[in-house]
């Protein structure tokens, strides 16, 4: 058998093909416009290959049980051997044989429109989720074949490099973080959390069980990445229950179609909604809330919200939404839920608007567990430096935790890795890191120590002390100097002979050059 080479790199190939596919229509459709109709189309061929893949599989299963073959062909249109699988049934004029087939016709968008319809139209979870309008007059039909053309290239099974379950997770992330940087405004960081900062999250809440909550939900990577936590730690996709809403029409399609793709039952609403203004889960009490909201929204106050029962710890200041989320987060939690989010630095300081205040009270009411300060370049969209928050209710009682009148403060300002010019990741080792020495806190079982420089629990009277400022830096000092037991006369000996020995070394490279130089001008 010959091997595959060593070089070869699945994820790239794959990556550069969907970056191929943006420029087919780059120039005839906005950024924010073309995402849509890319990631629909790629949605489209993975739905359909998986169908095929699993017809495929229940042909030579029913072959082997010695079905005969003119019998076949009627369980093959049995819908439950395909639902039972996690795998979407497929008309057979949505497959994309047919697509394929019709990519170089001038009718190719009302063939995909058609073939979306027919898809909701069998799957009622999708309903009003899948994105249309593909023969409207603006797209260019000859750039759209071709664009067929590319995605059809892609394969999306088992058997292919890109058949894995979180490849459209995969698919999603990078797309949405290279136009993420096309969009403007509010609407840039609406729908991507880096993959490093979600499962920091999750690895430090770890939601085995109960009833997850994402009220800025994205695209559903929180929701995605939470089943994948419970999936490796032997637990069932029925462990958790999912309830989210996003403000963006869509992006809550997108998340309606990454979170289905996945077999991942969620309660996002039944459309899209503002989480303040027209909240979708009014007596919902989450086991765990975790969420990336929109960084310091200035134009979220509505009058309606005047002396809403939410903000208990005080009025939010209307030119920004941080502390209305966190009383947001809050007010969703059960008795004893705990919640893990991303706000930006200056809501550990800012005192601005009543916000030092509404801190106050939070710290005060023992309700903020842990400040995690993370490194810069992590987003795609932008440069603001982010903390992570993690408050809890019901700490000091029912065995949820003991460590009353504390709060640890973790700073990660130095982990991670640049992946590239412009982007930082946190390894799985770096993750493990701030997420081990939490639960080491947290669990108060005597394991937990300060680590100067990098994590340190501190009193509620320490940090009254520092105006309830919540920055990391503050309190975990710095990090100890190694022991130096060397004698003084002993260590300018020393220095001294590596010196030297420095010198002697310069002057035979320059001898060295100086030689080579020579031989050159003969």
């Amino acid at each position: 058998m010959a091997r595959k080479s060593a070089t070869a790199k699945p994820q790239r190939t794959l990556e550069q093909t969907l970056w191929d596919a943006a420029d087919k229509l780059r120039g005839n459709q906005e950024p924010s416009e073309y995402k849509h109709v890319v990631l629909g189309l790629v949605f489209l061929k993975y739905i359909s290959d998986r169908f095929e893949e699993r017809r495929a599989q229940l042909k030579d299963e029913l072959a082997a049980e010695g079905i005969k073959p003119e019998r076949i062909e009627g369980f093959l249109e049995d819908r439950d051997e395909y639902a039972s699988q996690n795998v979407f049934w497929v008309p057979a004029a949505a497959r994309w044989g047919a697509i394929q087939d019709s990519a170089k016709q001038p009718e190719i968008g009302e063939t995909i429109d058609n073939a979306m319809d027919l898809i909701e139209k069998e799957n009622p979870t999708l309903k009003g989720v899948l994105p249309r309008n593909y023969g409207r007059d603006g797209l260019d039909k000859k750039r759209l074949g071709e664009l067929v053309d590319l995605i059809g290239s892609i394969g999306f099974t088992a058997t292919d490099d890109h058949g894995a379950d979180d490849v459209l997770g995969r698919v999603y992330e990078y797309f949405l973080g290279q136009f993420a940087g096309k969009e403007t405004g509010k609407d840039a960081g609406a729908f991507y959390t880096p993959r490093s900062v979600v499962k920091t999250l999750v690895e430090m809440l770890e939601p085995y069980k109960g009833r997850v909550y994402d009220p800025a939900a994205g695209s559903g990577g929180m929701f995605a990445q939470s089943a994948k936590f419970v999936k490796a730690h032997g637990g069932k996709p029925t462990d958790i229950s999912v309830y989210g809403q996003e403000f963006t029409d869509a992006t809550w399609k997108l998340a309606k179609m990454n979170l289905a793709l996945r077999g991942i039952e969620a309660d996002m609403g039944s459309h899209s909604a503002d989480s303040f203004t027209e909240d979708l889960h009014p007596d919902l009490r989450a086991d765990f809330v975790i969420a990336n909201p929109p960084f310091n929204v200035s134009d979220w106050w509505d009058a309606t919200l005047a002396d809403d029962p939410r903000w208990k710890y005080g009025t939010p200041p209307q030119s920004n939404a941080n502390f209305a989320w966190v009383q947001h987060f809050l007010h969703h939690l059960a008795p004893h839920g705990t919640a893990g989010f991303v706000l930006a630095n200056g809501s550990l300081s800012s005192k601005s608007g009543g916000e030092g205040e509404i801190r106050q009270r939070l710290v005060e009411a023992g309700l903020v567990d842990c400040i995690v300060a993370m490194p810069d370049k992590l987003f795609f969209n932008t440069g603001i430096p982010v903390s992570l928050w993690f408050v809890s209710k019901g700490r000091d009682g029912n065995g949820h935790r003991a460590r009353a009148g504390e709060v640890l403060f973790i700073d990660a300002r130095k982990l991670g890795h640049m992946e590239s010019r412009r982007l930082r990741v946190l390894s799985d080792k770096d993750i493990a890191k701030i997420a081990d020495i939490y639960h080491e806190w947290r669990n108060h079982d005597g394991n937990y120590e300060n680590d100067p420089g990098f994590a340190r629990s501190a009193t509620i009277e320490e940090i009254a002390e520092h105006g309830f400022v919540l920055t990391p830096g503050r309190y975990v000092g710095a990090a100890e100097a190694e022991v130096d037991d060397e004698p003084i006369d002993e260590k300018i000996e020393r220095l001294t002979s590596e010196l030297f020995a420095e010198f002697e070394r310069g002057r035979e490279l320059e001898d060295e050059v100086r030689r080579r130089l020579g031989a050159i001008e003969r």
